[in-house]
């Protein structure tokens, strides 16, 4: 008798066990469902490009941190690496020589900037150079600093503890890969260690949840979805690419989070095309107020800017 109850509390376990087991993997899978759906975004989506170009340098932690102070829901930067294989938040594979100084004060000068690949170079070299004291024409009411180009651990490290001390809400990093075929191991790595070295640091950092993998280049898309199939992805479109929705997504293979064109691209048609294929739709790079609200009353999901400050508060 002994024996017997024993057996039906074993079978009983083992059905309890079962059944949670089953529960966990459901819900896991609902919640990367939900995660790769978008749904976890803001209702709508105040984006600052590369922090907020218009009024701090590019890419740098003070730009994220003034972009943070804006009120953005998401970080906008892009990701390269140097060549001791660390994520360096840059956009040009090079020093550009429009916003850097050189180690000896002096501005680049032409022909000088694609010698300075930062592919090329390890990651103490890249501090050598100043990309934050330069003026910039096109940027008038940029401010001017001298600061460096950030690693992407660094960049992260400095906003969630700005965000603890000031007790603001946590935003979202949307990073971009910045790569080509054309310039596979001579800019860049190969997409699947560009990849890999990009998500060492966002899983490291355990912000998965709050991160977007944005890229102009489908076969980075396709490694994420392929390896890390929880992470939010956005496909990056030019204005000249006049390819159908429909073929782009067939193209990639899978259909992304974000369809993320320029914004004068932005039709009512194309909204029902992402609409009916469950995407999220996030222009770039609007920079004028009465786009930014042309562009909220059309129904996109988000804008991407350079000047946070356009953004209703």
């Amino acid at each position: 008798m002994f024996f017997r109850n024993d057996m039906k509390f074993i079978f009983s376990l083992v059905l309890w066990t079962g059944f949670a087991l089953c529960s966990q993997g459901k819900a896991k899978l609902d919640r990367i469902t939900k995660m790769n759906n978008g749904d976890s975004l803001p209702a709508f989506d105040k984006e600052g490009h590369r922090g907020c170009r218009g009024l701090m340098p590019e890419n740098t932690i003070p730009a994220m941190l003034r972009a943070l102070d804006l009120g953005v829901t998401t970080l906008e930067m892009d990701a390269h690496i140097t060549k001791d294989r660390m994520v360096i938040i840059s956009h040009d594979p090079y020093f550009n020589q429009a916003i850097t100084t050189k180690p000896d004060g002096q501005y680049l000068e032409p022909g000088e900037e694609k010698k300075l690949l930062l592919f090329g170079m390890n990651y103490v070299e890249t501090q050598l150079y100043d990309v934050g004291l330069k003026p910039y024409a096109r940027f008038p009411r940029q401010e001017k600093i001298s600061v460096h180009k950030p690693l992407l651990s660094d960049l992260i490290d400095s906003v969630e503890n700005y965000c603890a001390r000031k007790k603001i809400r946590l935003p979202f990093y949307n990073i971009e890969t910045k790569s080509t075929p054309e310039t596979d191991l001579i800019n860049h790595p190969a997409p699947d260690e560009f990849v890999n070295l990009l998500m060492s640091v966002v899983l490291s950092k355990h912000i998965q949840d709050r991160t977007i993998i944005q890229s102009f280049d489908p076969r980075t898309l396709q490694v994420l979805h392929r390896k890390y199939p929880s992470i939010m992805t956005a496909l990056l479109i030019e204005g000249t690419n006049r390819i159908p929705v429909d073929d782009q997504i067939k193209q990639l293979g899978f259909i992304p989070t974000i369809y993320s064109p320029d914004y004068t691209m932005v039709n009512d048609s194309l909204l029902v095309k992402c609409r009916a294929l469950n995407m999220k739709v996030i222009p770039w790079t609007v920079d004028d107020k009465s786009n930014i609200e042309r562009l909220k009353k059309m129904g996109v999901d988000g804008i991407i800017t350079d000047y946070p400050d356009l953004f209703d508060p």
